[in-house]
């Protein structure tokens, strides 16, 4: 078992340095000057349009401490600033009530154009994944398609967005299990009636009987992914028709949302 790991670790890399060498594999461009994500975030993040002056000020030196730490990367594509704009605002949005948090379980991120499938290919048939958060040999990495990331931050993204899915997959991991309870969010007193919580809710969803999207009947992980987009995207509608989620979900994140 070991030695079939290492062998396909060996082959992920020679890959990597093959594609890269082709030009498959774009490194990501030099940052911006701040002005310029600015005006970027000012455009197309409505979760920053929505912010005093004052968090506007964090949020961009929040973007910028995580673009310093974090590697992206594109397979067949050249990484353009918005894509690190979005990118980094998916990643912040999820954090920003915990200003001090990083994420030490994600070293590098690769864009996709497109939708890929399980063997991360981006052309053919039965490409049906937005975005993943690598596990085993594959730990450290996030996969994102372009197409989800771009379509999560726009006019029409409803209550979706599959980055910030990605990256609350991310916060869930943190305590060593991707399980739903964040530990690292949740106090030790409330992981029970969360659970509790998830479950009636999943089996509303299951019932016919909730708005939520039925990908959280997955499991407690995906439950906690998709409602976190609902939080995050259409905080005022999820207050009005899950209040209880909401509040849990405000308690989560440290954010109070709704208008």
């Amino acid at each position: 078992m070991t030695s079939a790991i290492i062998i396909i670790i060996l082959v992920i890399v020679a890959l990597y340095f093959v594609f890269r060498k082709k030009g498959k594999i774009t490194p990501a461009v030099i940052d911006l000057e701040p002005t310029e994500y600015k005006k970027l975030l000012t455009e197309h993040v409505s979760f920053y349009q929505k912010l005093t002056d004052t968090d506007k000020d964090r949020f961009e030196q929040m973007i910028a401490d995580f673009l310093a730490e974090t590697n992206i990367e594109g397979i067949g594509t050249e990484i353009t600033p918005l894509d690190r704009t979005l990118i980094a605002s998916s990643a912040v949005i999820p954090i920003f009530g915990f200003p001090e948090w990083k994420y030490k379980n994600l070293t590098n991120i690769i864009l996709y154009p497109d939708t890929f499938d399980k063997d991360f290919q981006f052309e053919g048939e039965n490409r049906n994944i937005m975005g993943m958060v690598g596990t085993g040999y594959m730990n450290g990495q996030m996969l994102l398609s372009r197409a989800a990331l771009t379509k999560g931050f726009s006019k029409n993204s409803g209550k979706e967005n599959a980055a910030i899915h990605e990256f609350v997959h991310l916060l869930d991991k943190a305590d060593g299990d991707t399980d739903g309870v964040p530990e690292t969010f949740i106090p030790h007193e409330y992981a029970e009636p969360w659970l509790k919580m998830m479950h009636q809710e999943m089996h509303k969803i299951s019932e016919g009987h909730s708005d939520i999207n039925p990908y959280a009947l997955t499991n407690e992980a995906e439950f906690l992914a998709v409602a976190s987009e609902y939080f995050f995207e259409k905080p005022t509608e999820l207050q009005h028709k899950h209040p209880e989620l909401y509040a849990e979900l405000s308690r989560i994140f440290g954010q109070n949302l709704a208008d």
